[in-house]
């Protein structure tokens, strides 16, 4: 029998070593099949930067001009929502999301301090998809629920379930060989896991993949690929033949929707509500220009609108605009939106100079920066028609998604000597 000791400092080494890469796979993993995954996960995060504050201070430090733009975008966002709350007296649970935002660096320096695998990254987005993607196919189609949305609201779980599915995509850039199968079913689980909560538009997204994959997807090689995009593309195109999906009733219900709108007819629709709450936004970003405005104002002018007979009485039982511009400059003025934009453009501005040197970047750090530009883009696309950062679930997963895969991009650089 082997009796060899394992030393006490190796043996805590190989512990913290699978802490770590169980919290980067239980990231993605738990986001859409757990009430509590992504709080679990933002407060374990923090403990380990404690832990490693050392490391990751040095680390952080040395990468701190290339992360500089992101970390003023998300002070910027805690800082003005902050000085919102003093002057205008609104509610302290206002700085909830943008302070949690701002905690979410902890993750950037843990995985600096760390350097775990970027392959339980992958792993966690595939797992996550494939889980998430079973959980609604079983509402929808064992359950009969119409427009399921799992343990939050159908589109919001449609927008995350096709997100993490665009993230497993760029991972076919980190595959070899047969191995390209797993992120190619995460992508393809995420895809079904949107078609079956009739959400429609999320796949905006899957015109800025497909331009992604078209401009710097040249690392991409095998029949198998090829074979998984093809299919891919023909369950986008079965959905709308396959009356079971509800693809084919939803476009059609939304065409028809704009016809009554504008025609003058009833506005209690799925898009007859978004055109009178994009009317009523309008009206109120034109009174508060700059300064925006609190949450009691905003309820108190949408009713007398209302009364004056300008709104749908619709507009003040919705709990948001359904656009995540809109709603920045109702709540924020021209201050909120700019920052609010730049805790999306500073980061996109940081994946796209990765892709820039696509030519010389090796495989893995381009496969990140796809993943982090498609996660970018696919909020951007998804608060088109939503409000993707009304929910603290939706919202800390952008942000700690984010500085999860710049730590790792980072670390594949360091890597590369780059």
């Amino acid at each position: 029998m082997n009796n060899t000791i394992i030393p006490r400092d190796a043996a805590s080494t190989v512990v913290e070593r699978l802490a770590i890469h169980s919290l980067v796979f239980l990231l993605p993993f738990l986001a859409l099949i757990s009430n509590f995954g992504v709080g679990f996960c933002s407060f374990a995060f923090l403990l380990a930067a404690i832990v490693y504050w050392r490391a990751g201070r040095v680390a952080l430090l040395r990468h701190l001009s290339e992360i500089r733009g992101v970390l003023i975008a998300f002070g910027l966002s805690f800082g003005l929502a902050l000085a919102q709350m003093l002057l205008r007296h609104d509610l302290l649970r206002t700085l909830e999301k943008p302070s949690r935002e701002m905690a979410a660096v902890t993750v950037l320096l843990t995985v600096l301090a760390c350097r775990p695998n970027r392959k339980a990254l992958w792993y966690g987005l595939i797992a996550g998809a494939l889980a998430g993607a079973a959980f609604i196919v079983y509402q929808r189609w064992v359950m009969g629920v119409d427009r399921p949305g799992g343990l939050i609201n159908s589109i919001t779980f449609g927008d995350i379930v096709l997100c993490m599915g665009l993230m497993s995509l760029a991972g076919v850039l980190d595959f070899k060989g047969r191995q390209v199968v797993w992120p190619s079913l995460g992508a393809l689980a995420g895809v079904v896991g949107s078609i079956a909560t009739g959400t429609r538009g999320g796949w905006i997204a899957i015109l800025f993949a497909i331009a992604l994959f078209l401009q710097y997807g040249h690392f991409v090689r095998g029949k198998s690929i090829k074979a998984m995009a093809l299919l891919v593309l023909v369950l986008l195109a079965g959905s709308w033949y396959i009356p079971q999906t509800g693809a084919r009733a939803r476009i059609y219900e939304g065409v028809n929707d704009v016809e009554t709108y504008v025609n003058g007819g009833s506005v209690f629709t799925h898009m007859g509500i978004r055109f009178e709450l994009w009317k009523g936004a309008t009206m109120l970003i034109a009174r508060h220009p700059w300064g925006g405005a609190t949450l009691p104002e905003v309820r108190a002018e949408l009713a007398g609108l209302v009364a004056e007979r300008q709104l749908d009485p619709v507009v003040t039982i919705m709990p948001h605009f359904h656009n995540d511009v809109l709603q920045e400059l109702v709540f924020g003025g021209i201050p909120g939106l700019l920052v609010w934009a730049s805790t999306l453009l500073m980061p996109l501005l940081f994946f796209l100079r990765i892709l820039r040197t696509h030519e010389s970047a090796s495989a893995p750090r381009v496969a990140l920066a796809l993943a982090g530009m498609m996660l970018v883009l696919g909020y951007f696309s998804f608060g088109l028609t939503e409000v993707i950062f009304f929910s603290v679930r939706s919202t800390m997963f952008y942000a700690l998604m984010l500085f999860l895969i710049m730590g790792l991009c980072l670390n594949v650089k360091d890597h590369d000597g780059q």
